[in-house]
């Protein structure tokens, strides 16, 4: 027999060889050579919090020659036990008298997961997306960031794949999981085409391109197992019968009975939030973050990152995170950080302004940019549960004004916006954003409690980021869809507390941020789902 353990924090120089991670995992558990029959990278990352000695990171799953004792003495170390199981398990399959079909609004993550979850469980779901499949909603996005034109139902925000589609595409989280759905999720994400590398990095990330034909193949996965995607099928009401989902109504008047529904619609569908509002489900209104995009040259990121060592091939782009509390009281962080990427246009609505950033799987655009973010409470916009998406729609709106009107973004020097003046020329940063950046004041694209905080926060990121306040460096405005401003209630079985077979679930339901957060939270709702139809709970 074999002993599977694993070793976490095994430290090499960065430029070692596979016989040297070998030898250091033999010292490291001080057996003989023969013992270790095995070595498999679980995760792999790098420490470069010293620039002149930056290290590869290990947590390897190492297979030994079974001796007695060995777990016993070794793993009383913290970084060394037992290999857990990470494979995936299906709650439930679906009888051959299981004639109803679930409904999922949303094929974003979250949707994606929970139709793909069903489909292999044997549910066969029908998903209803108001944009369009990814190829033409890509050119719908396109002549948005090319020509200034929006299709306010096929954009960055609605389509296939969700807002995920048009980013970094990064599949980490700090999110607990001990029943390991995440790697269920990368493990798709693979089997659709996307990096094996993604496995096994500290941070993978995939990129947009790679994004678009994973998600076809993933379409036709589901499709093969007997579910149904519709494009073009924008819900506009929920039927509701004595606290029961009874049906959907389409914008075309079809209706769709249905007694299960998974409202996964991201946090950007403004308008089904309102209708759920005044069909009295209930939600509450939660915080988020409002700010801008920053960009600086990526190289320079790199050498403030890496030192010596930036362009190393297997470095990559510099990436960072930063955080600082403000004397106001106000919290900033930068917020999905895009290296050597691009900021892109990502309203879903006429006549708004909304930044974010997006990267390619290489990575390779000569800028890097991040959001650097605010964050708000309840408390800063008081009334009612929907009055968050009031605030970001002013400010939206604001910064299309700001912005000349034509869709341009309002951006500011570093230095100038420091300062508190205007800018007229860029130096030596240029913009990404498409369709244009129009130079002005940003001082009044966000409260005043912002400004101040961001005109603290970025010259304290500089102390640890020395090219971080750099007077050339562009700012860009804003960013108002860092999450969602509300939380769709629901209980311990995944449901609406007061409406039966209504399932809110990923980001724009409040229980999710990102990509991979958002496609584990369709798998737990997929598998309550399963259940309670089983089960034959209303």
């Amino acid at each position: 027999m074999s002993l599977m353990l694993r070793i976490t924090e095994l430290k090499l120089p960065l430029d070692h060889t596979e016989e040297q991670l070998r030898q250091a995992v033999i010292d490291y558990l001080a057996i003989p050579a023969g013992q270790l029959l095995a070595c498999h990278v679980f995760r792999q990352g790098h420490d470069a919090r010293n620039k002149r000695q930056i290290q590869r990171v290990y947590t390897l799953d190492v297979e030994l020659a079974d001796e007695s004792g060995l777990l016993a003495e070794a793993g009383a170390a913290a970084k060394l036990s037992a290999t857990p199981d990470s494979q995936y398990r299906y709650a439930a399959q679906a009888t051959h008298e299981v004639k109803e079909r679930p409904v999922i609004i949303g094929f974003g993550p979250c949707g994606l997961f929970a139709a793909l979850i069903l489909a292999q469980m044997g549910f066969k779901p029908i998903v209803l997306e108001r944009g369009k499949a990814v190829r033409e909603r890509t050119k719908d996005t396109f002549a948005l960031w090319r020509k200034s034109q929006l299709n306010p139902e096929s954009n960055v925000q609605f389509g296939e794949g969700g807002a995920g589609t048009f980013s970094d595409g990064k599949l980490y989280t700090r999110i607990k999981d001990p029943k390991h759905y995440g790697r269920k999720v990368l493990t798709e994400f693979v089997k659709a085409g996307a990096p094996p590398e993604i496995l096994y990095l500290s941070k993978p990330h995939i990129g947009t391109f790679r994004l678009v034909s994973m998600m076809e193949q993933m379409r036709a996965t589901i499709a093969s197992l007997g579910g149904e995607i519709r494009f073009q099928s924008r819900v506009d009401d929920v039927l509701i019968e004595n606290g029961q989902v009874s049906a959907v109504q389409l914008a075309d008047g079809g209706i769709i009975p249905c007694r299960h529904l998974v409202l996964a619609v991201g946090h950007s569908a403004r308008d089904t939030f309102q209708m759920l509002h005044r069909r009295g489900v209930p939600i509450e209104a939660k915080p988020f973050s409002i700010g801008f995009r920053i960009e600086h040259p990526q190289g320079l990121i790199d050498q403030c990152l890496f030192g010596d060592f930036a362009g190393h091939p297997k470095l990559g782009a510099a990436d960072y995170k930063l955080a600082h509390h403000c004397r106001n009281g106000r919290s900033v962080y930068s917020f999905c950080m895009c290296p050597g990427g691009t900021v892109v246009a990502a309203t879903s609505e006429s006549g708004h302004v909304v930044t974010n950033g997006m990267s390619q799987y290489s990575r390779n655009e000569r800028n890097a940019n991040s959001g650097i973010v605010v964050g708000v409470t309840p408390k800063d916009y008081p009334g009612h549960p929907l009055a968050g998406i009031d605030l970001q729609r002013r400010l939206e709106r604001h910064a299309f004004e700001l912005g000349g009107g034509d869709y341009s973004a309002p951006g500011q020097l570093v230095g100038d916006f420091l300062a508190g003046r205007p800018s007229s020329a860029f130096g030596s940063v240029l913009p990404s954003y498409t369709p244009g950046v129009h130079l002005c004041d940003l001082g009044t694209a966000l409260p005043e409690y912002a400004i101040t905080a961001i005109r603290e926060a970025v010259p304290v990121f500089a102390q640890k980021i020395p090219c971080f306040a750099m007077p050339d460096a562009v700012l860009t405005g804003v960013e108002t869809r860092t999450s969602s401003p509300i939380r769709i209630e629901r209980d311990a079985s995944y449901q609406s507390i007061n409406t039966r077979g209504l399932y809110p679930a990923g980001e724009g339901a409040g229980y999710a941020g990102g990509i991979l957060s958002a496609a584990v939270d369709g798998i737990k709702v997929a598998e309550a789902v399963a259940l309670a139809i089983l089960a034959g709970k209303d």
